[in-house]
């Protein structure tokens, strides 16, 4: 159950942060100011989402890595730190910031200096999540791989 639950918050983490940026790059490079503005909104309460599910696949993912001393544990463990800092620190601030001067109409240089921060950190996240999503399969492959073994020794 735990697996489960824990690919479900991942991938569901995975594909609000690439929703956000695809949505942020479209919107600002074809909409118009009110729509970037609804765009920027719409991912600050899709943070509501985003912060339960990475809090979610990190609680899981660390609970399932304990023990495990394998180097795809230790990477996704790392990543995953990288990951939480650069939401917490720049992708959430950012978010807020972006928001509330897109809702002003404040399209400045300081908004598009924050905007591509905020897209920098949001490729960042979303590759590192991918790495993790990819570790993740191969751990699960040789779990299950593992327990068909023990199981065909045992009969």
């Amino acid at each position: 159950m735990k697996n489960a639950i824990h690919a479900i918050a991942g991938t569901l983490a995975l594909a609000t942060i690439s929703t956000f940026w695809v949505s942020t790059l479209i919107s600002e490079l074809f909409a118009s100011h009110a729509a970037i503005a609804t765009v920027k909104t719409a991912i600050l309460y899709g943070m509501a989402l985003l912060i339960p599910a990475m809090a979610t696949a990190g609680a899981t993912g660390a609970s399932l890595g304990k023990g495990w001393k394998l180097p795809q544990v230790a990477a996704k463990s790392r990543r995953m730190k990288i990951i939480a800092t650069n939401g917490l620190l720049i992708l959430l601030p950012s978010a807020v910031f972006l928001a509330m001067r897109a809702q002003a109409g404040q399209f400045d240089t300081t908004f598009y200096a924050v905007q591509a921060l905020e897209l920098i950190a949001g490729a960042t996240n979303i590759t590192l999540l991918s790495l993790n999503l990819r570790d993740g399969l191969a751990l699960n492959r040789r779990r299950k791989a593992r327990a068909k073994a023990s199981a065909q020794t045992s009969s």
